[in-house]
């Protein structure tokens, strides 16, 4: 299914529901997409308390995880497999149990084969609690091919 064929919203849409499926460690941290268009994806998460560590606060992995699912989501909103190259990770204010997270990805810059993608992670109370930024390279010749309830990476060629 070629980009061009369907309007951008759509594909966005269709490669969410294919990546999700295909996502076990998004859906095992109970994360939800909230969002999504070409360019950028919104997605929550809540504090479990399996998600806090010795201080009883969010473990920065975890908001790490967060913002890099909402980050993956955006960049491969436009159906071309793309992976990260980097991320730079700023925690601002801790998380606690039962806090609902909600990062929001958006597309900075695109040229070629690379992105540069900025997240903003926040709690229900639209307090900031930690920035991403992220690098991204698309793969040679690849797409995120939308089948169904399915996703799967298949050469264009």
């Amino acid at each position: 299914m070629a980009e061009g064929s369907l309007d951008p919203q759509r594909v966005a849409d269709a490669v969410a529901v294919g990546m999700l499926a295909d996502d076990r460690a998004s859906r095992a941290l109970g994360m939800q997409v909230t969002a999504i268009g070409p360019g950028s994806a919104t997605l929550t998460m809540t504090v479990r308390d399996d998600m806090l560590n010795g201080f009883e606060i969010c473990h920065g992995g975890f908001m790490t995880l967060l913002a890099d699912s909402a980050f993956a989501f955006a960049c491969n909103s436009r159906n071309a497999l793309t992976v990260a190259a980097g991320l730079d990770v700023e925690f601002i204010a801790p998380a606690h149990r039962g806090d609902v997270l909600t990062a929001r990805a958006s597309e900075v810059h695109l040229a070629g084969r690379n992105g540069l993608y900025d997240i903003e992670v926040t709690n229900q109370r639209g307090e900031r609690v930690a920035m991403v930024r992220g690098r991204s390279h698309r793969m040679k010749d690849r797409e995120v091919v939308p089948l169904g309830d399915a996703c799967f990476a298949l050469p264009t060629k």
